[in-house]
């Protein structure tokens, strides 16, 4: 199937993502929650708004989650495209006014400017995307989940205590799309979600292999030890390991 995007013919698969075509085709679509490694489909940001144009109507569509399933026409940069992803970009500066990304986006982008709104009172960079939680899920450690409703709406550990499911993987923060989860680190601790965790090293060159709680959770999921190699030095010990087979 052959589909349009901003006048380029792009091969697709009936359902394939609008944003993953742009993607493979060079075409550049503005997006927040598809810059890092994307866990699960969720729309989440909506910065990557398009209008597809389809059997002479019009509509404003999420690309990172719209599937394609007939021919159509896309453009990512249409007078109501950029209207819309204007807006969104407003509306997520007020609801996260301490990220730096997203006024840079505003400002590039041309979001409104919408007085009558005010900041979230309480600032920071969340926007609530909930991919965070979704990491944490996946590694079935579930430390993490959306706190509250409406304007006191938070990602928090229950109550904002520590965790006894966490695993200090920062995961969390790894896929945050705004870096608003932090965590500090010293040769012996990292500290993240209010507790500490031990860190655990390469015992032949001292690297940072993660916490020890983590390393010890890949270890029950896989059945394995846990690792106490840096993948440099696993490697070597794997190939002379190999080498002393063959002289064998």
């Amino acid at each position: 199937m052959i589909i349009k995007i901003d006048g380029k013919e792009c091969t697709c698969e009936s359902g394939e993502f609008l944003i993953d075509i742009a993607k493979r085709n060079d075409i550049f679509v503005p997006t927040l929650c598809s810059m890092k490694p994307v866990l699960l489909d969720r729309g989440c940001c909506r910065v990557c708004v398009v209008e597809l144009t389809e059997n002479s109507r019009s509509k404003i569509v999420v690309s990172c989650i719209y599937p394609v399933e007939r021919e159509c026409e896309v453009f990512t940069q249409s007078e109501k495209a950029v209207r819309e992803r204007g807006m969104v970009l407003a509306l997520l500066k007020l609801l996260a006014p301490d990220a730096k990304l997203i006024t840079q986006m505003a400002k590039a982008y041309h979001a409104p400017e919408l007085e009558r709104l005010e900041p979230r009172a309480d600032g920071g960079s969340c926007i609530l995307c909930g991919r965070c939680v979704d990491a944490c899920n996946l590694l079935g450690t579930s430390a993490i989940a959306a706190m509250n409703r409406g304007v006191t709406k938070e990602i928090n550990t229950a109550f904002g205590a520590p965790a006894t499911t966490c695993i200090g993987c920062t995961s969390c923060a790894q896929v945050c799309p705004t870096d608003a989860i932090s965590f500090e680190e010293t040769d012996s601790t990292r500290t993240i979600w209010n507790q500490s965790f031990e860190l655990a090293h390469c015992e032949i060159c001292g690297e940072i292999l993660g916490t020890a709680a983590s390393l010890k959770h890949a270890a029950n999921i896989t059945g394995d030890e846990p690792s106490s190699l840096c993948p440099k030095h696993e490697r070597r010990n794997s190939a002379k390991s190999l080498a002393s087979i063959y002289r064998r």
